[in-house]
Formats: structure tokens, C-alpha cells, sequence
């Protein structure tokens, strides 16, 4: 047992942190119970929240609980505590993601403690960002920010990222032909004088950004052809700088790591004065995803496609009130 305890206001305070992390159209797919005696959090998914059409495996459901996970790590760390984390520890309760245990140390680990600040700076951009090339250092520090949570990130080179490119736009014209996921993506979208200010979740048309009239920029129109108003336009980057985040393998503990790997990487990337967004449309097709990958790569399964760039920072999204998603006991 830890010999330090923690108050309501603390282990709030964590979770607080921890529901700050990105999801599938902010659905916010977790739970989190704080245990007093163990001085451990259990992370759980709500599966309540998952989207059968676009997720049917749940894999971008793990991804957002995954970067819940690290956000609890950052924000334990900061705190000066050693946060001693289980992935999956009870084969009989599947939705019993991840245990995370607080422990007195004397050196908490100062390379999570330093992305704390970045937790409520980070915000998806769906603004077009700068025609400028990310040094070197930077791409190499991202990379080795997925490499500790036991994933790889590469930057695709220029033939690779033209198909890329192909393949969403392939995925965007499906999408608009699926009920199913016109069904999910309904479910989540927040748009309109009467949803969006009342809204816990979801995505409010204050985070749109404008609609693309220009450049090559993989940005999902969540609006469609939906009036939002006040929405402009805007030409977006002819060479956007797109990356890969992936595994070897491609279970549902892959899945946890992916989502703690691609945290880390935006909270760095936030940190080094980037933007970031995600780019899930091609992933959401099993057939398609295959092809996303790079054969030449030791990358067996690409979990998630960030775009990174130099650029308008995005805006916050809602969040569910602490009482929905915290129980201490």
C-alpha cells in the first residue's frame, strides 16, 4: 500500500487530466474507479459508447481509453507518484482495461511529468497548417515517444503518402454511401444553437474548422453537407506532413499501447509548437487499412494516422461532468 493516501480533490484531479485525452468522435468511451484501500485506479471501457458500424471491433474504442490511460500516467507522475500500470489484468472482466497503482517514490518520472502542461493545450486542428518541413530532431523525438510505449511512428515518404492520401479519399467516399456510419457519425454530432452549448460530448461545430475549397490535406467534414453557420472556407496544404502509428501485432493490448503511444506523441508534438489532428477514415475499413501500411516497414498494423503541422491550434471539445465517469470507493 502507498504510504501517502488520496484525497477526493487529488484523485479528481487525475481523472480530470485523464478525461482529457482524444476519442473516436469524442465519444469518451471510459470509466474510471478510484479503490482507496489499494491506493489503484481501474480503467475501464463503456462499451455503451462504442460505434458498431465504424468500430466494430472496438480497436478505436481501446485507442481513446489507451490515451486516457497515459493521461492518468502524465498527471500521476507530475503529481510525484509512480504510476505502476497493468494492461488487462483480469482475463474475466474484458472491459477491465487497465489497473493503474500509485506509489510513493522518491524520482517520479520526469519525462512524463513534463508533457503535463501540454494535456490541456492539446486540441484536434481541423485548420490547414504551414507548406514547413518538422526538423529532424522533432521527427526523431516523436518517434522515440512511440518507441517507449511499444509502438513505432514513422513519416511516410512521398509515393507512400500519395497513396495514402488515395486511400481516404476512397474511405470518404464509402462513408457517404454507409448508413451504418452516417448512423454513428449522427450520433456524436453536435450542431446547431440547441445541441452544441448543452453538449457533454460529441462533436460541437465550433470545432469543425473551415470547409476545404483546396490542397491535399486529409480533413474529415463531419458537417457534410449539413449548414453550419458562420463556417468559411480555406485552402489547405498541398504536401500535408502525415505519420504512421503502428504495432507487430494486433490485439486488444496493441490496441491500449497504440493509444498510449499516440498520446505521448501528440503531447510532445504540442509541447514542440505543432499541430496535430487525427486521420482514422481509412482505418475504419478493414480492406483499406491493410493497404495504408508500408510493406517495407516492421509495421504490421497501422493504428492510427496523425496529421502534424505548423498552424492553428484547435478548440477544445466537451467533456462529460467527473460524477459520470468516477466512482471512488
Amino acid at each position: 500500500m502507498p504510504v501517502r493516501t488520496l484525497d477526493t480533490k487529488t484523485v479528481t484531479a487525475l481523472v480530470d487530466d485523464a478525461t482529457a485525452a482524444p476519442s473516436m468522435h469524442n465519444a469518451q468511451p471510459w470509466q474510471f474507479r478510484f479503490i482507496r484501500a489499494d491506493g489503484m485506479f481501474h480503467v475501464r471501457s463503456d462499451l455503451e459508447r462504442a460505434m458498431p458500424h465504424s468500430d466494430p471491433d472496438t480497436r478505436a474504442l481501446h485507442l481513446g481509453c489507451g490515451a486516457a490511460l497515459f493521461n492518468l500516467r502524465v498527471a500521476a507522475a507530475r503529481a510525484g507518484w509512480e504510476p505502476v500500470t497493468e494492461l488487462l489484468p483480469d482475463p474475466a472482466d474484458p472491459q477491465l482495461l487497465a489497473t493503474v497503482r500509485l506509489a510513493d517514490t522518491a524520482h517520479p518520472d520526469s519525462a512524463l511529468a513534463t508533457l503535463d502542461p501540454a494535456i490541456r493545450r492539446r486540441h484536434t486542428s481541423r485548420h490547414p497548417f504551414e507548406e514547413k518541413d518538422i526538423p529532424n530532431a522533432v521527427q526523431a523525438a516523436l518517434a522515440e515517444a512511440a518507441r517507449l510505449e511499444g509502438a513505432q511512428l514513422i513519416f511516410p515518404g512521398e509515393w507512400h503518402a500519395q497513396a495514402l492520401l488515395d486511400l481516404v479519399h476512397d474511405a470518404e467516399g464509402r462513408d457517404t454511401t454507409d448508413p451504418g456510419r452516417s448512423e454513428d457519425l449522427a450520433r456524436w454530432l453536435r450542431l446547431g444553437a440547441g445541441a452544441a452549448p448543452r453538449a457533454t460530448d460529441g462533436i460541437p461545430e465550433s470545432t469543425l474548422g473551415p470547409r476545404k475549397r483546396g490542397g491535399r490535406a486529409p480533413v474529415r467534414d463531419f458537417a457534410g453537407r449539413r449548414p453550419v453557420a458562420g463556417r468559411g472556407t480555406a485552402a489547405f496544404e498541398r504536401s500535408p506532413h502525415l505519420v504512421l502509428l503502428g504495432t507487430a501485432g494486433d490485439g486488444q493490448k496493441e490496441w491500449l499501447r497504440s493509444g498510449q503511444a499516440m498520446e505521448r506523441v501528440l503531447l510532445l508534438a504540442t509541447l514542440n509548437g505543432l499541430s496535430t489532428s487525427l486521420t482514422s477514415h481509412a482505418l475504419e475499413w478493414s480492406d483499406l487499412r491493410w493497404m495504408v501500411r508500408d510493406p517495407v516497414s516492421a509495421m504490421g498494423y497501422v493504428q492510427m494516422v496523425l496529421r502534424l503541422g505548423y498552424g492553428p491550434q484547435g478548440l477544445a471539445t466537451p467533456r462529460r461532468p467527473l460524477p459520470d465517469v468516477l466512482d471512488i470507493t
